[in-house]
């Protein structure tokens, strides 16, 4: 085996608990989608709160690279900036959509599943004592 193989070995079982600490949220949210179905959550909202989480962590893990090749550091606060807020806006738009299409309670369904991973994010993301969660 190859020094640089051996060196590299130890690193990468320290770094599991920490990459699945980092995406908590997203076991999270994927353990609970067949639990919240069997249950008898509504499935529209429900679905559709999962679905934006997910969609939004994805742009998230993406924008950050993308944001990170920027050269000035103006136009990494603005696409920062942007980044964040259009996520939000992704996950409002999830509830709305969920509320207006299957009701009340769909609506209501998508707001609590988008709240519970956010709240694990933001727990994780304080826990790990780093700036961002999606690097």
């Amino acid at each position: 085996m190859a020094p640089g193989r051996a060196a590299s070995a130890p690193a990468a079982a320290a770094r599991s608990p920490i990459e699945l600490l980092r995406h908590l949220d997203v076991v999270i949210v994927a353990i609970a989608l067949p639990v919240g179905l069997i249950l008898g959550a509504p499935a529209l909202g429900f679905l559709l709160g999962i679905g934006a989480w997910l969609v939004q962590r994805g742009l998230a893990y993406a924008d950050r690279r993308w944001i990170a090749r920027a050269r000035e550091p103006g136009s990494r606060l603005g696409l920062d900036i942007a980044d964040s807020f259009a996520r939000i806006w992704l996950l409002a738009g999830a509830i709305v959509v969920a509320g207006a299409v299957g009701g009340r309670s769909d609506g209501l369904a998508a707001a609590l599943t988008i709240f519970a991973a956010y709240s694990v994010a933001f727990a994780t993301r304080l826990a790990s004592g780093r700036g961002g969660f999606e690097r």
